[in-house]
């Protein structure tokens, strides 16, 4: 059966640094923050009538921004799956192009539980399933984002239940 991560991952998705928009549209905040805070729309264009469009402009695409953030967040949760089959772990993901991993149980070196900031705020965690050939968080074949954390330490048990039941080498 197709699992989801909980409900609760489409802001840990909304809160992911990789998107480069998302890291530019928090780069500005603390100038519209300032902007704002130092008297207002009238105050801000009586010191600096120059740059008091820019700062509307900026206002609206940090606006524009958010709000795709949380779209493209939304449609990244509803298109993950992960499924637990009798010989592999296979994970589903993908908005415009789809990504099918399958990971055998034989091959499962390492199961690990990650809990980052944003995960521990919302009560998360992710989990890590490394194989071999890769190592360190950034090459983990599989990942499990946005799962509660009873959930994940179910899974992980799990898991490490159907590596050690394979047959492992040769």
């Amino acid at each position: 059966m197709k699992q989801k991560p909980h409900p609760k991952a489409v802001w840990l998705f909304f809160f992911w640094p990789a998107r480069p928009l998302t890291v530019l549209l928090w780069a500005f905040l603390p100038i519209l923050i300032v902007a704002f805070a130092w008297g207002g729309y009238s105050l801000v264009q009586e010191r600096f009538p120059f740059t008091f469009p820019w700062v509307k402009i900026v206002g609206i695409i940090f606006l524009f921004g958010i709000i795709s953030d949380y779209i493209w967040a939304r449609l990244f949760y509803n298109s993950y799956f992960f499924e637990l089959t009798e010989e592999s772990i296979k994970i589903e993901s993908g908005v415009i192009y789809k990504k099918y991993i399958s990971i055998p149980y034989e091959r499962i070196q390492n199961v690990d539980i990650y809990r980052g900031i944003i995960a521990r705020v919302l009560d998360l965690s992710d989990i890590y399933i490394q194989t071999a050939g890769y190592s360190g968080y950034i090459q983990t074949e599989g990942r499990l984002p946005g799962l509660s954390r009873e959930d994940a330490e179910k899974i992980r048990e799990d898991l490490i239940q159907r590596a050690k039941g394979t047959k492992q080498g040769l």
